[in-house]
């Protein structure tokens, strides 16, 4: 046999070979669709991370993974049996496993000069709203200090290091960070050390001494509440010495402060509220509002004490908290100490309220208010002999107060009275018309 009929003989065999290895590696691709190709292909998308070096590398397994997920939207894979109670669920866990990938990609990113600077915004903003010590002051401008010294040296930068705690520093760093324009593969090393240093900057501003670290007696002796005893005092404890000499010195802004220092003590705001009725200062007017606003009662007797109508708001809407009768009792008082005629109606519809103390706290009200709109009800109570002879008594009252000739002739008809507290205050009114 030639060699030729040799090569023909030998050409079957070789097709047969490759045919035979084409079917082989056909057989060893899962199907697209399947659980099986979407498990090769995260394989592969796991591979990508653990050889990524760059953010570029990272961009390409991010696209990958959108690929998948694409894909695993759109496929129809098989069903959990519903009849067994622990089935798996291939999307599911296919999900789940593509989710840890993108994880990983995140985790795998950065670190950005955008960390340091939200790091540095974020210590910027602790630093404005913090109230520090002296001491604490001066620790928070050394640890500003070394930052910006680390900025200068690893960005070649020239941010001027502040003397006092100006948080317009805080500005001029991050314009020195933003303006380098570091990038996260190139510069990897110069953010590292950035962000090191925002870790020791933030460290040492949280060590700084605040205002609150300090006991509440020596945040009072710092605020200079003490030097009004001059070293000595009689009472116990000794802020109520010194809330006795800030009453008298009519200093609000001092008996504020102990009520913001010692509000938790009942003992202490009760004397210190106490101290702001007698005083009648308005620059006490903000916080009692507050107070007043937590149904504080004596903060609403001493917005009425003070008498100004910027506190009313703050007192009018407790004239109808009929479910509290001391409470409507002091709102009341209030607003007829500041004299608000355009709360008349509002406690003149008290007359009729189901508590009889209340009803003659809101007659006298009327007649502190002095407005003459109330004559006509103040004069209705009087006459309502089913009414109690004390409300009756204090719409009698209230009457002679408003003091027009026509409330005091509402108020002069029942002179004869039988009731003794009705015709005492009847007999005002007859006194006041012969005047």
């Amino acid at each position: 046999m030639s060699d030729e009929d040799a090569d023909s003989a030998d050409q079957p065999a070789e097709n047969d070979a490759d045919a035979e290895a084409e079917a082989e590696t056909d057989a060893a691709e899962p199907e697209p669709g399947t659980v099986a190709a979407f498990e090769e292909r995260l394989d592969d998308a796991e591979a990508a991370l653990d050889d990524a070096e760059t953010e570029a590398d990272l961009d390409d397994v991010d696209e990958l993974l959108d690929d998948i997920e694409a894909d695993l939207d759109d496929a129809d894979l098989p069903e959990p049996d519903e009849d067994e109670e622990d089935a798996d669920d291939p999307r599911e866990e296919l999900e789940s496993r593509l989710s840890d990938v993108r994880s990983g990609v995140e985790d795998q990113r950065g670190p950005y000069a955008e960390d340091v600077v939200s790091d540095v915004n974020g210590v910027k903003t602790t630093v404005e709203g913090t109230r520090w010590t002296a001491d604490g002051r001066d620790a928070v401008v050394e640890a500003v200090q070394a930052f910006a010294a680390t900025v200068n040296d690893t960005l070649d930068a020239d941010v001027s290091a502040p003397d006092d705690l100006d948080v317009s520093a805080f500005d001029d760093l991050v314009a020195a960070v933003e303006d380098a324009g570091l990038d996260a593969d190139e510069d990897a090393d110069e953010i590292a050390a950035l962000l090191d240093a925002t870790d020791t900057l933030e460290a040492g501003v949280e060590d700084a001494e605040e205002w609150t670290d300090l006991s509440v007696r020596e945040q009072l002796r710092r605020d200079g509440y003490y030097e009004a005893l001059g070293g000595k005092f009689k009472d116990f404890p000794p802020e109520w010495s010194a809330l006795k000499e800030w009453q008298k010195r009519d200093d609000a802004e001092m008996v504020l402060l102990l009520i913001e220092k010692m509000g938790d003590s009942e003992y202490m705001k009760r004397h210190a509220l106490d101290a702001l009725k007698h005083m009648g200062n308005e620059n006490a007017l903000d916080k009692l509002s507050e107070l007043a606003n937590r149904r504080e009662i004596p903060a609403i007797e001493a917005i009425g004490k003070i008498g100004s109508e910027d506190g009313l708001d703050a007192v009018q809407e407790y004239t109808a908290s009929e479910s509290n009768p001391e409470l409507q009792k002091a709102g009341l008082r209030a607003v007829a100490e500041i004299g608000a005629e355009e709360a008349t109606q509002d406690v003149a519809n008290q007359l009729v309220a189901e508590n009889e103390s209340v009803r003659s706290v809101a007659a006298r009200s009327l007649g502190l208010i002095g407005d003459t709109r109330a004559i006509d009800p103040l004069a209705g109570v009087l006459g309502d002999e089913d009414e109690s002879e004390s409300v009756r008594a204090s719409a009698a009252w209230a009457l002679v107060q408003i003091g027009t000739e026509r409330a005091l002739d509402a108020a002069a008809e029942y002179a004869d009275e039988r009731s003794f507290i009705i015709q005492q205050e009847a007999q005002k009114a007859v006194a006041a018309l012969d005047a």
